[in-house]
């Protein structure tokens, strides 16, 4: 039969198993009182994360049940029908935390913005693995930049800045298709100007870019040519209108609460009882950990309600203050060996279609391990999305186990072209 030829990999399955167990565990520390300690209390946050750990389960068996070419078949079907739910969520959802993402089914809530993440992924994966489909050419690579842009837009719209942020993550899979390593160049150089225009005078930091780009003329290169100094100053002059444009950006388009924390991290100003507060607490909350922790249910600061979101964005600080170095440590590696796994498991595809959604559930899950850690350390700004499998919520754990069984199915038939 059809199914007896499934080849699980069972090492994935089992990684999920433990970041869902292990995230129920830290909410139930997390948000743990004397007064609902009950453990199948479904009015709690742990009680409510346990159904959705059921649902999660059900609905991984479906898909591993599921005929693989289904996927790739309905992929801009299911792409479309995202895009009408992000569209229908601007004009009925409720403001929550100050976006609009949430749409209110009676007792439930639910956040489309994070089923975009796997409908882009299916549908960009459907589109690459077109047989007329080459990278080099210039329609290829508009068309996978409308379809990553039309969800990061609509999900923008909705003022949820942290999620739209992620759909940047898809141009990790497309240097697998033959992106220009240039891009990522030219993304970390903005980055970078973003940062120093803010920090430092925009025209001594014009006067910097001026004198790197005599050195690289003068020093850098043994032949000139008039294409050469038309280049470096095209880029000169995009420079130049990027750093100047930087402040119309920080203060009209960036939400204030995203101006403080910005400000916070970078050491503009220091408000530990405002925009800095969560990350304050964070890391005192970790630190208090120590090497193996204070010991499930016993980490003070988390008893105390010191941070806000413990349980959902900062849900980390809980693992490092109950569980320590260690139990932080544990965490972070199963993180790694699932996205080595997938890493490894995208390579071994013979579809590419496959090939190419492996590497988006990878690149998605790296971003939010990435950017959820890095604000919680305060390496980044705190821009609000969860812990993969971990945080709390139904539609994060959905969404997220739809992501990821979605591509073991297509593993289990990997010596299939799909």
């Amino acid at each position: 039969m059809y199914q007896e030829k499934l080849k699980i990999d069972w090492v994935t399955v089992g990684l999920w198993a433990f970041l869902v167990v292990f995230g129920w565990v830290n909410i139930y520390a997390a948000t743990y009182s004397e007064s609902q300690a009950a453990v199948f209390d479904f009015n709690t946050f742990h009680g409510k994360q346990l159904v959705w750990a059921l649902a999660a389960a059900v609905i991984a068996l479906v898909v591993v049940l599921t005929e693989p070419r289904f996927f790739s078949n309905t992929a801009y079907i299911i792409y479309g029908a995202v895009l009408a739910l992000l569209v229908v969520t601007l004009f009925i959802a409720t403001v929550t935390k100050g976006a609009t993402s949430w749409i209110n089914l009676g007792p439930f809530k639910l956040q489309p913005s994070e089923f975009a993440k796997f409908a882009t992924a299916l549908a960009l994966a459907k589109y690459m693995s077109a047989i007329d489909v080459e990278w080099k050419q210039t329609r290829t690579k508009v068309a996978s930049l409308i379809i990553i842009g039309i969800p990061a837009v609509l999900v923008f719209l909705q003022h949820d800045t942290g999620s739209a942020l992620v759909f940047t993550a898809f141009v990790l899979p497309l240097f697998r298709e033959g992106l220009s390593g240039i891009i990522l160049i030219i993304g970390l150089v903005a980055i970078a100007l973003f940062v120093l225009a803010l920090l430092v005078n925009k025209y001594i930091l014009l006067g910097i870019l001026v004198v790197l780009a005599v050195l690289y003329l003068y020093v850098w290169l043994n032949k000139r040519s008039a294409r050469d100094y038309w280049r470096v100053a095209a880029v000169l002059a995009c420079c130049a209108v990027f750093v100047f444009s930087v402040d119309f950006v920080f203060n009209h388009v960036l939400e204030s609460h995203q101006r403080e924390r910005i400000d916070v991290l970078l050491g503009k100003s220091e408000d530990l009882q405002g925009a800095g507060y969560n990350v304050h607490q964070s890391k005192i909350a970790i630190g208090s950990g120590g090497i193996v922790g204070k010991g499930f249910l016993h980490g003070t600061v988390t008893k105390a309600d010191f941070v806000p979101e413990q349980h959902t964005d900062f849900i980390f600080c809980t693992v490092g203050e109950e569980w320590g170095w260690l139990g932080a440590s544990l965490l972070v590696a199963a993180y790694v060996w699932l996205l080595i796994r997938l890493v490894n498991m995208a390579e071994r595809q013979r579809s590419r279609f496959s090939r190419f959604y492996g590497y988006s559930v990878a690149s998605i899950l790296f971003m939010h391990l990435f950017v959820n850690i890095g604000m919680v350390l305060g390496l980044v700004p705190v821009i609000g999305i969860p812990l993969p499998f971990f945080s709390y919520g139904g539609s994060s754990l959905l969404a997220f186990t739809m992501l990821l069984f979605i591509f073991i199915r297509q593993d289990a038939s990997k010596n299939q072209l799909l």
